[in-house]
């Protein structure tokens, strides 16, 4: 029995110095922050580099900022099916907002489009849906950001990036995602 609790005790206190490092590492490694001349006016498109976590925001061609980017918990190649947890690549548009999203403020892709659903129905799987380019978790206790790839698919920023985001993206804005 002593044997028993002394292994309860210790695996308690792995598990606690686990948490507490862990909240440590989250708060202390937070995204930079913007810059202090916030973007005015309306971006045209969104290109977006999975390979180097970069979403970089354009108007008529010029590039105006670039913003640090999680992805799905699956990053490399394209999206396949719902749950793979792959962020889909190609041309897409903004097509809807949801201001009460779960994960503090959301612009929509239009994913999935009409050959992904083609592929998907060829396989005989559902590919999914959803997309959105999406601040932080509104429940994440603390944590600045999520600093690594965790979503189902979507592209997550921090919270004030999104914010930025959601004041310059119009409706039909372009998104090009690119490995």
């Amino acid at each position: 029995m002593k044997r028993f609790l002394r292994n309860l005790v210790l695996a308690i206190f792995a598990v606690l110095a686990i948490f507490a490092g862990a909240i440590y590492w989250l708060q202390h490694f937070a995204p930079p922050p913007l810059p202090p001349d916030p973007l005015t006016g309306q971006i045209d498109h969104i290109f977006i580099e999975k390979s180097e976590r970069r979403l970089t925001v354009f108007r008529q061609g010029k590039a105006l900022r670039n913003y640090r980017i999680s992805l799905g918990f699956e990053p490399i190649g394209d999206k396949f099916q719902e749950g793979d947890g792959k962020t889909p690549e190609g041309l897409f548009t903004i097509n809807r907002r949801n201001p009460q999203s779960a994960y503090h403020l959301s612009l929509g892709i239009d994913y999935p489009q009409a050959d992904d659903r083609a592929r998907a129905q060829a396989a005989g799987v559902s590919p999914g849906g959803d997309i959105f380019i999406h601040g932080q978790p509104n429940d994440r206790f603390g944590m600045t950001a999520i600093p690594w790839d965790w979503t189902a698919g979507c592209i997550a920023v921090s919270d004030p990036t999104i914010q930025e985001l959601w004041r310059i993206t119009p409706d039909g804005a372009t998104v090009e995602i690119r490995p």
